[in-house]
């Protein structure tokens, strides 16, 4: 693509900010209500199936994606490369000669220069082999020399000795890298943006269970073992580091020891590159590698693709050149293609007291002719990318300068969108903001109800002399992909006011679920737009005249009514049971509707806040944690059988949350959208309940849905009542609100929050509901 012309180029940087001093933490990551990293994502039981289902083999095209893009560098990478290969093909040679002659102790390896230790454990590793399943006696039950030296033995050789091995030959590169740049005056030039060191990262054989990181199991080391590796300036000791600040990791690597079990190392390393998009806000897409015994692989997650190489052989010339020529292309590549966003630096001078992210927007006039950069400045990301997998959406709370960071006035969205708009200035979020302030700008009482849009546009990276839209056709140029292109997006509206989830007492939370339910109401009857993406990061709190007031925004996933959901948003727990199972019912106001009523749930149970959630502890039993974990369709049948009846939702839901207004609400909100009287709730009726149904009018209904596996939806039906429920739910939040707003300013904190009340007597089938037995969560394929 070609370059837009730019003002001001000769403040564009070409790299992020990757070195700087060790950080005790990162910059502080959205809240994930305590449900592990899973809040917006795959749960972790679910993960070989989904890398499964989009993991390409055998591409070794992978390693183009590690080349320098400049013929200066290629070279350099090329030059550096063979010399590395000579000088360890001749070193394994002289140690497997010294072997041949009796001196095979590894003690005499280890009184030897650092380059011969690593070339032993080199050696070592080309002779080892996997263990097969059930064969464990082959290894041998101790850890002593005898592993290393005697070739019987290597067939049950450990993973956590392969993956000391994988370390030594990291080592090794890194030696050689680190010597060429450091005393070969020819190379200087190219600056120390260009040349890094990848090193191995300390490790401890733990693991972290869920969340919480304080609790760890010890894993196995002769079964498993993992290490890190990140970026380390020229000039750094060649040695395994202590952990670096955690925007410096580049990725992980998993080895096994059974030949079984490279499916388990693929689901581990999942793993933790999800954490590791959950951890790093500049993170594009990550590397990966994979061991068992003398073979390993290397990976790249993208969006919605994951790549591996063919095996590198480490027992062969050939196998270890290829492992060899990846380490240096990760040492010379430029940034980006390490999976490293140059447009958003972590500060230079990095510390736990003071981080904070520089973000560069792109702001396009309207010819497309001119594009001037405007750096933000954030010291906090309030929805981290929580998904392996889609649109990695992340949000940023951000100011224009640097000393005002405190106090944000802008709300920045990133996120890989699917290239659906029609010009790459033009976003979904961007047209329905504009729609929507033409309707009701004139409007006394929704003219700000709504986010103000600063900008919004497609995200620049340099790409040698270029500046090119960062785009997945252009980060993983050459990759094979079946996958929709997706376009890298930077959306920023005015942050006036603070997030729901930031909120000091519920009774804001009741205020602001009640304005974006009065918003909701009137974008659709206005404009028949839907928003599509109800969550805690979509409604924000702003003072008003009679003390506080929602304001809506976060409209990417926005349509019309009718329209059928074409991508899931990424915050499933805030998600509709239609929208979840995406069954072809076409989305109506009740779909957002049903999202505030989670929103009021998960609220009321985790916290308000940062701080009422960091005090909160969870119960492994309660069944809201349900609500994250499995597929969008897992997590629908999850919902409907908790929903299936008042006493079911009060028992395992309502009766959990906080004693406060939020309960109340959740519990009325509740029968308004599953309790009408002309509907069954959330349930699914077989043929044979069907035909038990007395009312013919009814009976109709049901038997005009579609049928799947014999069952119908009975949810779909409240689709006829549309309005009547719409009414109610609006009611019932204004008396909610009222409440609410009544405490807040008489300044005192609600100690008697207002009562559920039961919803006005309609046309009555209670009968069907107490005579007929209906089916709960039923086991039929979803689409």
């Amino acid at each position: 693509m070609a370059p837009r012309p730019r003002e001001d180029e000769t403040e564009l940087r070409s790299s992020p900010t990757l070195i700087g001093p060790e950080a005790d933490h990162p910059l502080p990551a959205g809240d994930d209500f305590g449900l592990g990293g899973d809040t917006l994502g795959i749960h972790d039981g679910d993960l070989n199936d989904s890398i499964q289902h989009v993991l390409r083999r055998n591409c070794d095209a992978v390693y183009k994606l590690a080349a320098s893009r400049t013929l200066e560098l290629s070279k350099v990478a090329g030059k550096i490369g063979k010399m590395i290969a000579a000088d360890m093909e001749a070193r394994l040679l002289r140690a497997t000669r010294a072997k041949g002659r009796g001196n095979n102790s590894r003690d005499k390896g280890r009184n030897s220069s650092s380059l011969d230790t690593w070339a032993l454990d080199i050696l070592e590793w080309t002779k080892s082999q996997p263990l097969p399943l059930g064969n464990e006696s082959d290894g041998g039950g101790d850890s002593d020399e005898s592993q290393y030296s005697d070739e019987s033995n290597h067939t049950g050789i450990y993973a956590d000795y392969v993956a000391t091995f994988f370390e030594s030959l990291m080592l090794f590169v890194a030696h050689h890298i680190n010597e060429y740049f450091m005393h070969d005056r020819a190379s200087r030039f190219l600056g120390p943006e260009d040349c890094r060191l990848i090193l191995p990262i300390a490790r401890n054989n733990k693991e972290a269970k869920g969340s919480d990181a304080s609790s760890v199991a010890y894993v196995d080391p002769a079964d498993f073992a993992a290490f890190e590796y990140g970026v380390f300036p020229i000039g750094s000791s060649v040695e395994r580091q202590v952990a670096p600040a955690p925007h410096l990791v580049v990725g992980g690597a998993e080895v096994v020891r059974h030949k079984s079990d490279y499916g388990e190392a693929e689901q581990r390393l999942a793993k933790k590159t999800k954490a590791l998009f959950f951890s790093q806000h500049n993170r594009r897409f990550a590397w990966g590698l994979t061991a068992r015994s003398c073979t390993a692989r290397a990976y790249v997650f993208g969006m919605d693709d994951i790549w591996a190489s063919t095996d590198m052989d480490i027992a062969s010339t050939e196998g270890r050149q290829a492992l060899i020529s990846l380490l240096v292309g990760w040492s010379l590549c430029p940034v980006d293609r390490l999976g490293f966003d140059p447009s958003i630096r972590y500060s230079p001078i990095w510390s736990s007291v003071n981080p904070y992210l520089e973000i560069d927007v792109y702001e396009v006039d309207e010819n497309m002719s001119h594009a001037r950069k405007r750096t933000y400045y954030s010291q906090r990301c309030i929805g981290a990318a929580d998904r392996l997998t889609g649109r990695r959406t992340r949000y940023f709370a951000a100011s224009t300068n640097p000393k005002s960071m405190g106090e944000p006035a802008f709300l920045i969205k990133d996120v890989w969108s699917t290239s659906d708009s029609g010009s790459a200035n033009d976003t979904r979020e961007s047209s329905v903001l504009n729609i929507l302030h033409a309707e009701f700008d004139g409007s006394s009482e929704f003219s700000d109800s709504f986010a103000q849009l600063i900008s919004a546009g497609p995200v620049d990276i340099r790409q040698g002399d270029a500046l090119v839209v960062d785009t997945t056709d252009t980060a993983f140029a050459g990759l094979p992909s079946i996958s929709q292109a997706r376009q890298h997006r930077r959306t920023v509206t005015k942050l006036e006011g603070s997030l729901i989830s930031e909120a000091d007492d519920e009774n804001q939370v009741v205020v602001a679920i009640a304005d974006t339910m009065t918003v909701l109401n009137a974008a659709y009857a206005k404009c028949k737009i839907l928003h599509g993406n109800i969550s805690d990061r979509a409604i924000l709190l702003q003072g008003a005249a009679d003390g506080i007031k929602g304001v809506l925004a976060d409209f990417d996933y926005a349509s019309s009514a009718g329209d059928n959901v074409v991508e899931t948003p990424e915050s499933m727990l805030f998600q509709s049971i239609l929208s979840l199972e995406n069954s072809g019912t076409g989305r109506s106001p009740l779909e957002d509707a049903e999202s505030l009523f989670y929103l009021a749930c998960i609220l009321g149970t985790f916290g308000i806040n940062r701080e009422q959630r960091a005090e909160f502890v969870a119960d492994p039993d309660m069944p809201i944690l349900d609500w994250s974990k499995g597929t969008a369709a897992k997590i629908a049948d999850t919902r409907r059988l908790h929903l299936l009846t008042e006493g079911i939702f009060v028992k395992r839901v309502q009766s959990r949350m906080r004693d406060g207004p939020l309960r109340n609400l959740a519990l009325d909100m509740y029968r308004a959208l599953f309790r009408h009287p002309g509907t069954f709730g959330p349930v699914e009726i077989t043929n044979a309940e069907l035909a038990e149904i007395r009312d013919n009018d009814i009976a109709a209904a049901l038997r005009a849905l579609p049928e799947i596996n014999g069952t119908r939806d009975a949810l779909a039906l409240r689709n006829l009542f549309v309005n009547e429920i719409i009414r109610n739910l609006l009611e019932i939040v204004a008396r909610h609100r009222d409440t609410a707003l009544a405490i807040l300013n008489s300044g005192v904190a609600s100690t008697a929050p207002m009562a559920a009340t039961r919803p006005s007597a309609g046309p009555s089938l209670k009968h069907y509901r107490d005579e007929v037995p209906l089916a709960g969560p039923s086991k039929r394929p979803h689409h």
